[in-house]
């Protein structure tokens, strides 16, 4: 279970919820230009970004480059289908294909002349690691995109709302907003029937039948209207607003059973593409700590923090 929103007010911000019963070390992670993230690979752009480090290599969950440039992946377990290394192609593995996009493409176009000649593979990190079922969100200041790869193949569809959950496929999420499209941020207008005299009693109906719950088809709907409707403050950040937004998604401890635990956000980061600032929270503190490329761009390792949990 996980979010992903892009929003943008006085300046391009992109974030996202990472929703698990468990932790798996994450760090915010800087990859300078010189450190080698992909088989084959070499200068590249610098990416800063929430990542787990196996082996020495940083496993990113989401990150954005030096160009401003974002992406996230999202768990689409049930539907993500990977291929087979193929002759010709640019084969890259899954786990190096946030990197990859990250590491050579300055803008969503990029990314998608990128995709033309692109093979994810299902080639596994190590035999203990299989590639993780996701799909991806990627997004600069001007487009959203999301890239999906399934049994029909590598798909890539416009985002228009600036939103990304899990399962079902994206499409189905965008079609499934037209079950809300009645909602609104202002006050109901009376339609029920002729004759029937109905008034409204307190402020926020308009928003009725908004879903509340945590499944990701909820999540999507609830974020896609926060994210569209949310009308920031004069003097409010970017980077507040977002952390705003993406509170309407969090996930408390105790309200989704999984196993015989429980499914939480672990963490909520906001990416300020501008300033090359990635800011995050935890659920089990909510204090905002920031990391930055610092004009740092250049040398070969790694820049780690101690890690957030």
């Amino acid at each position: 279970m996980c979010t992903a929103v892009s929003f943008r007010n006085r300046g391009f911000y992109f974030g996202r919820t990472l929703d698990n019963d468990a932790s798996y070390g994450e760090e915010v992670v800087v990859a300078p230009r010189s450190f080698k993230l992909w088989r084959g690979g070499g200068e590249h752009y610098a990416i800063i970004g929430m990542a787990a480090v196996a082996d020495g290599l940083p496993l990113y969950y989401d990150g954005m480059n030096e160009k401003g440039l974002c992406m996230a992946g999202l768990n689409f377990i049930g539907n993500a289908r990977y291929g087979k290394e193929k002759a010709g192609a640019v084969n890259v593995a899954q786990y190096e294909f946030l990197p990859y996009i990250l590491g050579t493409c300055g803008n969503v176009g990029e990314a998608e002349r990128a995709l033309e000649s692109l093979n994810i593979t299902d080639r596994p990190f190590r035999p203990d690691m299989p590639p993780a079922a996701l799909h991806w969100m990627i997004s600069d200041g001007a487009r959203d995109i999301v890239i999906e790869c399934t049994a029909s193949g590598t798909n890539v569809f416009e985002n228009p709302v600036g939103v990304l959950t899990n399962n079902p496929p994206f499409g189905m999420q965008l079609f499934n907003l037209n079950n809300y499209m009645s909602l609104s941020s202002g006050e109901p207008v009376n339609a029920f029937g002729r004759g029937v005299e109905l008034t409204t009693y307190c402020k926020g109906m308009g928003a009725l039948g908004l879903p509340g719950d945590f499944s990701s088809q909820s999540r999507f709907v609830r974020a896609a209207f926060l994210r569209n409707n949310y009308s920031p403050d004069k003097d409010e950040s970017g980077d507040n607003a977002l952390f705003n937004i993406l509170g309407g998604v969090n996930v408390p401890r105790g309200c989704c059973r999984s196993g015989k635990g429980w499914e939480v956000t672990l963490y909520t980061s906001c990416m300020d593409a501008e300033k090359g600032v990635y800011s995050y929270f935890t659920h089990a503190d909510r204090a905002v700590k920031s990391t930055g490329f610092d004009g740092i761009f250049e040398g070969c390792e790694l820049r780690r923090s101690a890690g957030i949990f």
